[in-house]
């Protein structure tokens, strides 16, 4: 019998269009308590919207639905917490499921929309000793994983820049962010600086996110990151992650040229000139190759690598320290735009410098029809 009682906050609309109003995450997240079935069962959802629970309830063979989910929290005595929903909703629901008595929140990323709250959810969970873990999902990739295992092996020399090319510095710069603390082994950052430019508003998930930045920061082992966020950022950094040694290169996901074949991962090796392709199978960077017969989800890996820390009683890699360390980087990076010079760590700011500058009227980001 399953041991684990699980809830989910926030189930979406899996008919709905894919887009920056929501992508439905407990559906991506759900099959992985499924593939645990002896040690775990969805007995309850919430959502706003009653329609959805009970389309997610059918779904899932979740006996509970609710449109409250302080009602289920009340109800249901749950052991573990998905949390679906948008980013300025995190801290409080995860303050509300920590005090409830949960043992463990698995929330979606980013973790909260200021850094006070970031601080504040993991501090909770951590005095009340509930476990907190975010949809890193990443890190169970076979693509990351490799590039990892090449770099451990010394086939670029040592590690000197990590770069990334993405859309922006928080909603998806969190998961390059994550990456890149895995690449380093978690080595904390001593500083940052950076410039954006936010002309054009661009609310993802209804938060804030700038149009174009410019960072680099530098760890306490002397590796540098780097990155360039917006319309330039492929052509600048050519990859989706890029790990730049002393003697070579790794590449997560190359932007190549249309008509090329695509490549998951590549490396340049020390003492070679050209790039070699690794062999990813069927897993691509976000959990599976468009053509791939069978999908592998990273969500999956993900929810099963918190279930068995929550067993074990270890730490989780996709665990709140973790998080912290990259999602502080963001926050400093807009923080050095305010200041217009370098933030040293650890951060001395409370709230959101992005949003506290469009509110003080710093940037006026044009509203989108």
């Amino acid at each position: 019998m399953a041991d684990l009682r699980v809830g989910f906050i926030g189930t979406g609309d899996p008919r709905a269009k894919r887009s920056v109003m929501g992508y439905a995450m407990a559906y991506r997240q759900a099959p992985g308590y499924v593939d645990l079935a002896d040690k775990c069962k969805i007995v309850a959802c919430a959502d706003l919207v009653r329609e959805r629970a009970e389309i997610f309830s059918e779904t899932f063979d979740v006996p509970g639905v609710y449109t409250d989910y302080h009602e289920m929290l009340e109800k249901e005595n749950l052991d573990m917490v998905s949390i679906c929903t948008w980013m300025h909703l995190h801290e409080q629901m995860t303050v509300d499921c920590a005090e409830a008595g949960v043992r463990a929140v698995h929330c979606e990323k980013p973790m909260a929309t200021t850094w006070a709250g970031c601080k504040r959810m993991a501090k909770v969970c951590a005095d009340k000793g509930v476990q907190l873990t975010f949809n890193h999902m990443r890190r169970f990739g076979k693509p990351f994983r490799e590039a990892k295992a090449l770099l451990d092996a010394g086939e670029i020399g040592q590690l000197r820049t990590l770069q990334y090319g993405e859309a922006n510095l928080y909603d998806g710069g969190t998961h390059h962010l994550d990456m890149f603390g895995f690449f380093n082994d978690q080595t904390p950052v001593e500083w940052a600086m950076a410039q954006i430019d936010y002309r054009t508003e661009s609310l993802v998930f209804g938060s804030h996110n700038e149009n174009v930045a410019y960072a680099v920061w530098k760890y306490q082992n002397g590796v540098y990151g780097q990155c360039l966020t917006g319309r330039a950022g492929r052509e600048l950094i050519g990859a989706y992650d890029k790990l730049v040694g002393t003697e070579g290169a790794i590449e997560v996901g190359p932007f190549l040229p249309k008509g090329e074949e695509r490549v998951m991962l590549r490396i340049m090796r020390k003492g070679s000139t050209k790039w070699e392709n690794v062999d990813c199978g069927p897993e691509g960077l976000h959990g599976h190759n468009d053509d791939a017969k069978e999908p592998v989800l990273y969500h999956r890996r993900a929810v099963a690598c918190a279930v068995q820390c929550l067993e074990e009683g270890t730490e989780p890699e996709i665990g709140a320290k973790n998080a912290l360390q990259s999602t502080e980087i963001t926050f400093a990076c807009w923080e050095s735009a305010r200041r217009r010079g370098i933030v040293e760590f650890p951060l001395d700011i409370e709230d959101n410098p992005l949003d506290a500058m469009v509110a003080s009227g710093d940037l006026k980001p044009a509203k989108r029809e």
